[in-house]
């Protein structure tokens, strides 16, 4: 399992629970089944409504259906392979949605949209319900391509916070990023 993987100290999945859990008042962790890997984090494993064949909408369905059970309006979406997420994500997808009153913001980067890092609220499980359910559609830009969303252009400012690791070159690669920025800080 990837998010397990070990990125210095820690694993990735690690990673992305610190750099998330004082932005959120909830943390989830979207599964296609619930595995006892898991289990070590402080975290509930909301598993896809159908496993196996509904892809990433599916899992962010079941996450949004879990978020509205609790009487929250908002879901912060992160990858668990992105170990330098950004600290500010929530705050500034959340302002982004709200000057185009839009019900999803989704980052921008480089040119290029990067739907697993976005924003949801709540009033679009319909839609989503029907789109996984009745569409048979799995993923975020088929879903995207057709509802209104705010979009979020995040400058570049160095190292690539939507950095995310899909090989073992990635890994090492992510490292060294890590290794780097915790070298500043402590000059600081």
């Amino acid at each position: 399992m990837k998010a397990l993987l070990p990125l210095g100290e820690k694993t990735l999945l690690q990673h992305v629970l610190d750099r998330m859990a004082h932005q959120v008042d909830q943390l989830y962790l979207s599964v296609e089944v619930p595995v006892a890997e898991f289990n070590r984090y402080p975290l509930e494993q909301v598993a896809d409504p159908e496993p196996g064949s509904n892809g990433p909408l599916g899992g962010l369905l079941a996450s949004l259906q879990r978020t509205a059970s609790e009487g929250r309006a908002w879901l912060l979406l992160a990858p668990c392979d992105a170990p330098l997420l950004p600290l500010d994500l929530a705050c500034r997808l959340q302002a982004c949605a709200g000057q185009d009153a839009a019900d999803i913001a989704v980052v921008r980067y480089a040119s290029r949209l990067q739907p697993t890092f976005s924003l949801w609220n709540t009033s679009v499980l319909p839609e989503i319900e029907r789109a996984v359910f009745k569409e048979g559609m799995a993923g975020f830009m088929q879903f995207l391509a057709r509802k209104h969303h705010a979009v979020l252009d995040w400058r570049s400012t160095g190292a690539n916070p939507f950095f995310n690791i899909n090989d073992p070159a990635a890994l090492e690669q992510a490292a060294r990023m890590i290794e780097s920025a915790e070298r500043i800080t402590r000059e600081e």
